[in-house]
């Protein structure tokens, strides 16, 4: 009986109202509204504009719906049902809570609330579901605030945006997404009924267990409508007549491979951007980069519950291509592979696969494994820059006899020695000799700096050695690395590096973020020609034919790690560039394929059709 009173006393009018403007001051520092955001969904499509995938941010679905998107009935449906004097009241029914003070006192406790909409959008939003006077008093004060910051219509949005319908789903927008995969304008006058009747008790009338009980309730709020003269006798009848079928929305969540590699390239963009990644490098102790890191976390975690959506260059064709291929050319046990596609026109990253049976945020055997690279180094660490620095052509000749460099004597495959040949047949028929010359000619510094835009993540200070020029390294690279590299030899020499995000923007459109990156030359154009002519014959004539198909141009590069740990061919097409690593998922051997090759025919079926 006390809240009326304190409430009438709150509200009072005339000079009673001029002496509490200190009580004002005082909720306005004690109760500061600042933040009143709704958490939102946000999305992610394909290049075609597609929708892949629905980021749910702390498990709040929702799809919000501004107050002037909501269809009337669904607005009469909570008038008529909560909140009959919203838009007379200052936030507080007094009729309604004397009315349920009577009814607590008679049962000795609190049963009855009479919260008004605004009530409830302070509860939802601020405060918890317990039922006790105190909780009851502080919901008051925070209704106070809402109905001096905002709007009449700005709270019902708010509202009608907020309540819950059970199964994880927020909002009215939400609601009709989910249960019946329309949006709210489509729905029928019934429709809108029965998903209005859920959030008075979300698990009493959860239509998925409780359909009876959410009929039962929507005949009641269509009466209540009947009964405020905002429907007519015909219209109730039509719509409780009207069978309803539920059919429930799955969230989109496709492409598990791609996505994942998305969220994280998100990550990347949203630091380059707001200069998180400087800050990163200039960090001097774990302390300061940990706190860095937790920054930038909490900025990803604010933008997608803010609601954005994420365009990507996901080519769907080309992804369930290489998916495909990588699914059916393995079918050994332990044996895993991981590819990924570009196309070096665009600079966009079109496909990846992450490993056979790939489930989203799984190890990503695309970007985040770091293998040996065997052979498929050879044309960006010896020959290119020996090419580059002498003048050579793919005709030039070259020792390939035995070589020893202090105590590291490389062999050739087998252990065969072969005379002085042209740089063609070394490189076509992967002769290590040759390659480790090339780069003790250039100078393993001279060499390992032409590696440097292309900003290989664990290249090592301890690899700037001779046995790099056989895919020699610490840790390695991985097939989205070499892809990223490769794309130099579809461009004249020149590097941009490729990305997956082509921008974002806010949920009204609004580009919030894109890439900003400069082409660099690492090759002269008359290296890259000669490159090219190199990598052809490998597939033609060399070590790589059974990734040879008819149309266009079509070059690459083998590699084979030491003890066959690592299967991997680079190479492009006029279009696109493709990088496949196969390997056992915990570093065994694998020389059991090598004849079979699956890593050149997992290239050949992804890309032989896509020109």
């Amino acid at each position: 009986m006390l809240i009326p009173i304190f409430v009438y006393t709150l509200m009072a009018s005339g000079r009673e109202a001029q002496e509490m403007k200190p009580l004002d001051k005082v909720l306005d520092e004690k109760i500061n509204l600042k933040d009143i955001g709704l958490v939102q969904n946000s999305y992610m499509y394909d290049r075609d504009g597609a929708l892949i995938s629905e980021i749910v941010s702390d498990h709040q679905n929702r799809v919000f719906v501004s107050y002037e998107n909501i269809p009337e009935h669904v607005k009469q449906l909570f008038l008529t049902s909560e909140d009959r004097h919203f838009f007379h009241h200052k936030g507080f029914d007094f009729i309604g809570m004397a009315r349920a003070a009577v009814a607590n006192f008679k049962k000795g406790g609190i049963d009855q609330g009479a919260s008004t909409i605004t009530q409830q959008l302070s509860r939802n939003l601020y405060l918890s579901h317990e039922r006790s006077f105190d909780r009851k008093l502080t919901e008051l004060l925070y209704s106070y605030q809402l109905e001096k910051k905002l709007s009449k219509e700005e709270i019902f949005e708010k509202y009608l945006n907020t309540i819950y319908f059970n199964n994880g789903v927020y909002g009215i927008g939400s609601a009709s997404s989910f249960y019946f995969s329309k949006p709210l304008k489509s729905l029928t006058l019934a429709e809108t009924a029965f998903i209005c009747a859920i959030p008075n008790n979300p698990t009493l009338y959860d239509p998925l267990k409780h359909f009876d009980y959410t009929k039962t309730r929507q005949k009641r709020l269509l009466e209540g409508l009947k009964k405020a003269g905002v429907i007519s006798e015909k219209d109730y009848k039509k719509a409780v007549k009207q069978k309803i079928k539920l059919d429930v929305k799955e969230k989109k969540d496709a492409y598990p491979d791609y996505a994942t590699y998305v969220d994280d390239e998100f990550t990347e963009l949203v630091s380059a951007s707001e200069g998180f990644d400087k800050r990163l490098k200039k960090a001097k102790t774990k302390e300061e980069k940990n706190k860095i890191e937790k920054e930038l976390s909490n900025r990803i975690s604010s933008l997608l519950t803010s609601g954005v959506k994420i365009y990507t260059a996901l080519d769907p064709a080309m992804q369930n291509r290489v998916v495909q291929q990588v699914e059916s050319r393995l079918p050994y046990a332990g044996v895993q592979g991981g590819a990924v596609v570009i196309d070096h026109q665009t600079h966009q990253i079109v496909a990846m696969s992450g490993g056979k049976n790939y489930k989203k945020y799984d190890f990503n055997l695309a970007y985040q494994a770091h293998r040996q690279p065997g052979s498929s180094i050879k044309p960006l660490l010896d020959y290119g820059p020996y090419i580059e620095e002498t003048g050579a052509t793919a005709g030039s000749m070259i020792d390939a006899s035995r070589f020893c460099s202090k105590d590291y004597c490389p062999n050739n495959y087998n252990e065969k020695t072969y005379g002085t040949v042209s740089i063609k047949t070394a490189f076509k028929n992967s002769y290590n000799t040759p390659a480790v010359r090339a780069l003790n000619q250039v100078g393993v510094q001279k060499g390992f700096s032409y590696l440097e835009p292309f900003g290989f993540e664990k290249i090592d200070p301890k690899d700037y050695r001779l046995p790099a020029a056989l895919g020699g390294f610490t840790d390695g690279f991985s097939p989205l690395e070499m892809a990223n590299a490769y794309t130099t030899f579809g461009n004249d020499g020149s590097y941009t590096p490729n990305h997956a995000i082509t921008k974002v923007t806010d949920l009204k459109g609004k580009t919030l973020y894109k890439w900003k990156d400069k082409p660099k030359q690492v090759f002269s154009p008359r290296t890259n020609s000669q490159l090219r002519v190199l990598m052809s014959a490998v597939v033609k004539e060399g070590t790589g034919r059974k990734a040879n198909f008819s149309g266009g141009y079509v070059g690459g590069k083998t590699g084979t790690s030491n003890d066959y740990r690592d299967l991997w061919f680079v190479g492009l097409t006029d279009t696109y560039t493709m990088s496949v690593w196969v390997g056992k998922e915990k570093k065994g051997n694998v020389e059991f394929l090598h004849h079979a090759a699956p890593h050149l025919l997992i290239w050949k079926g992804t890309l032989q059709y896509a020109n």
